[in-house]
C-alpha cells in the first residue's frame, strides 16, 4: 500500500506541475504581446518549475515502465524523464537509510587502451566527516618502467575516517593505521600471524573472530 500511495501522490504532484509549466509556456512566454523585461520574468519562473521537476523525478522509480518519443528516445510513462540519462542531482531522506546509485562490477572482458575508456564509476562522498570512495573501472594497459602491462578489472571500496583508510578489494581488504611516529622511508614488512614469533605478537593488539571451526568470521584492532 506505500508503494501505491507514493506513486499516485507522485503522479498528481507531477501532474500539477506539468500544467503549471504549460500554463506559464503559453500565456506567458509565447505572447507576443508582452515586453522583453515580462518575458525574462516567466522564463526564470519556467526553470525554477524545471528543477522542481528535476526533484520530483528523483523520486519516481518509473513504475509503469517507458514510451518511445522522437529521436528514438524512450521517456518514463510519470515522470517524463529519459531513460538511461546522467541524473545532476541526488535526493537524500534526512531520516533512514540513505541510497546513491546503484552496485556496479566490471562489466566486459575486454582490455581498454586506457584507464579512463575502462572506467565504469569514480565518486566519493564525504559523509558526516568520514570519506567513502567507489572506484570501478575493466581491465586497461598501463606503462610501468616503460613497459606496458595490463591492469586488472576491480571494484575498489575505500574508507576513510581519522587518516584510517581501508580498502575493499574483490579478494583483498587492506587496513592503514596512522601509526604515531611512523617516519616516510622507513622498511614495512608482512607476514602471515603464524610466521611470527610469540614475543613479537603481542606488538599486535589484533582480536580474531571465529567459528567452532576456526573459520576466519571478522577481526577487531584495538587502536
Amino acid at each position: 500500500m506505500e508503494k501505491v500511495s507514493k506513486k499516485i501522490e507522485l503522479k498528481r504532484s507531477l501532474n500539477r506541475l506539468f500544467r503549471s509549466m504549460d500554463f506559464v509556456s503559453k500565456n506567458f512566454l509565447n505572447n507576443d504581446k508582452l515586453d522583453s523585461k515580462t518575458i525574462q520574468i516567466y522564463w526564470n519562473i519556467y526553470q525554477q518549475l524545471g528543477i522542481a521537476w528535476e526533484f520530483l523525478g528523483l523520486q519516481c522509480e518509473h513504475w509503469d515502465g517507458y514510451k518511445k518519443i522522437r529521436d528514438k528516445k524512450e521517456v518514463c510513462k510519470i515522470c517524463g524523464k529519459v531513460k538511461s540519462a546522467d541524473e545532476f542531482y541526488y535526493l537524500l531522506t534526512r531520516i533512514g537509510t540513505k541510497k546513491i546509485g546503484k552496485r556496479l562490477t566490471p562489466n566486459s572482458d575486454k582490455t581498454f587502451p586506457s584507464r579512463k575508456k575502462a572506467q565504469i564509476c569514480k565518486d566519493t562522498i564525504n559523509f558526516h566527516g568520514a570519506e567513502i570512495s567507489v572506484d570501478v573501472h575493466n581491465s586497461y594497459k598501463s606503462r610501468l618502467f616503460s613497459k606496458t602491462i595490463n591492469i586488472a578489472a576491480e571494484r575498489c571500496i575505500s574508507v576513510k575516517e581519522r587518516k584510517i583508510e581501508c580498502n575493499i578489494y574483490d579478494r583483498l581488504i587492506s587496513l592503514e593505521l596512522n601509526v604515531k611516529g611512523k617516519k616516510t622511508g622507513r622498511k614495512t614488512y608482512g607476514n602471515f600471524p603464524w610466521e611470527l614469533r610469540r614475543q613479537d605478537l603481542k606488538n599486535f593488539p589484533v582480536i580474531f573472530d571465529f567459528d567452532e571451526k576456526f573459520r576466519m568470521l571478522g577481526l577487531t584492532i584495538l587502536t
